[in-house]
């Protein structure tokens, strides 16, 4: 029997009964016809967490009043100012401090993890992949393939969904790394299927395909910050991920990148800069590129600081909040908005979403069950009554309730929100 009550006052008891209902206020929630938007979109886009204009603040004045000797004597010195995101990084993803960096965008990680980690050869072409793919990973594996002189057609295999609401089986990877593992180079997945929020098992993924000889590595767009994750103990020889999303570090943000520390002093290719050089001898300017052990050894230049600074200001808001207790809070959210569409919208809208806890994060996608058009219109709705989730093609409205700012009762007005177009379109 739930636990859960589709009532008004059942919500506003939950919210203020949450332990971390205080970390909503750290952050800025657009307005909508005088009140607060119900904001859904952390998946796409975090909110702003107030703490970011100090931190921006900060950095511009140390620009303004010692220029380039704020490398080394900046409140935070611009010096070694990625190390500043280092811990909270490899907290949120279970690393180790060195396998972890952030630099760049995600899509460029992506390529130059590749440079390291996709080493075909005539026997062993192929990546392997989720068919419906983020277009970031589908363009780059599909351009990777074809820079290396092989054929997409072939030699870039895309698993097709077998379980429901386009849904991939655990027993469909391990089945096709089997099946194909003899020719795949690299396993490249997501940890979670942007589309449909279904969350991969990265344990099992891994060990299937290092037993047949592939390397692993893993899209975290929609996992970092969000699922509880162990990438050290787990063992993917790369990961990449952007911290715009769940990690609110602003559009377009310094992505991160994780390199197992088997892999940390590898003589392996890579796209060399001067950044990524061994931090002991880099300023020397020698013309031999020595890598700094660990995913460091990945930079190419040196570190974007008005783009880091939103970053810093989030993982602290993570740091105090605690991972553990925002994972048992946004189960639990996630569930009741679950609960709530099933025990009110059944007849009109399905979840794609596995219903299974350990099978997705803070994330539902939907479909209306009259059809794309209807669903069109319900997100339409949705939006102008400050309703604010994101439409995937062809026919999914995806709804993030985020644990650092989402409550009970913005659960309880979107689907109220629904029920409001429903009425007037049954």
């Amino acid at each position: 029997m739930t636990s859960f009550e589709a009532t008004r006052a059942w919500a506003d008891a939950q919210d203020a009964a949450d332990p971390l209902r205080a970390f909503r206020d750290q952050f800025h929630i657009p307005p909508h016809d005088g009140r607060d938007t119900l904001y859904f979109c952390g998946n796409s886009l975090g909110l702003q967490p107030k703490g970011v204009a100090a931190a921006l603040q900060a950095e511009l004045e140390d620009w303004s009043t010692l220029a380039v000797e704020a490398h080394f004597r900046g409140r935070s010195p611009w010096l070694h100012y990625h190390e500043y995101v280092r811990d909270g990084l490899a907290n949120l993803v279970g690393a180790k401090p060195h396998e972890v960096v952030a630099m760049n965008s995600l899509g460029v990680n992506l390529h130059l993890m590749m440079v390291s980690f996709y080493r075909p050869t005539p026997e062993r072409p192929a990546i392997l992949m989720e068919a419906g793919a983020f277009p970031t990973d589908r363009y780059a594996l599909e351009s990777q393939v074809r820079f290396h002189g092989f054929d997409p057609a072939t030699d870039l295999i895309e698993l097709q969904p077998d379980g429901p609401g386009g849904t991939l089986s655990m027993a469909a990877i391990e089945g096709a790394i089997a099946e194909h593992g003899h020719r795949v180079a690299l396993v490249l997945l997501p940890g979670v299927q942007y589309r449909t929020g279904q969350v991969f098992d990265i344990r099992r993924i891994v060990k299937a395909g290092h037993a047949v000889g592939c390397l692993v590595g893993f899209d975290l767009a929609h996992a970092a910050g969000n699922l509880p994750l162990a990438l050290h103990d787990d063992g993917p020889d790369f990961a990449v991920w952007c911290t715009y999303k769940y990690l609110n570090a602003g559009p377009g943000a310094v992505a991160g990148a994780f390199v197992h520390e088997r892999h940390a002093k590898a003589d392996v290719p890579r796209f060399a800069g001067w950044w990524g050089h061994d931090k002991t001898t880099r300023f020397q300017m020698g013309p031999t590129f020595v890598p700094t052990p660990g995913a460091d050894g990945w930079q190419l230049s040196n570190p974007p600081i008005m783009a880091l600074a939103p970053l810093r200001a989030s993982l602290d808001v993570f740091q105090r909040a605690g991972m553990p207790a925002l994972v048992a809070k946004s189960r639990r959210l996630t569930a009741y908005l679950d609960w709530l569409i099933r025990e009110r919208l059944d007849d009109t809208l399905d979840i794609v979403t596995p219903n299974d806890p350990q099978q997705r994060g803070a994330q539902l996608s939907i479909r209306v069950r009259a059809g794309r058009d209807a669903g069109r219109a319900l997100f339409g709705h949705l939006e102008k009554h400050g309703v604010i989730g994101d439409w995937r093609e062809p026919d999914v409205i995806r709804l993030s309730p985020t644990p650092l700012y989402n409550r009970y009762t913005d659960c309880l007005g979107a689907v109220e929100a629904i029920e409001a177009w429903w009425d007037t379109h049954a």
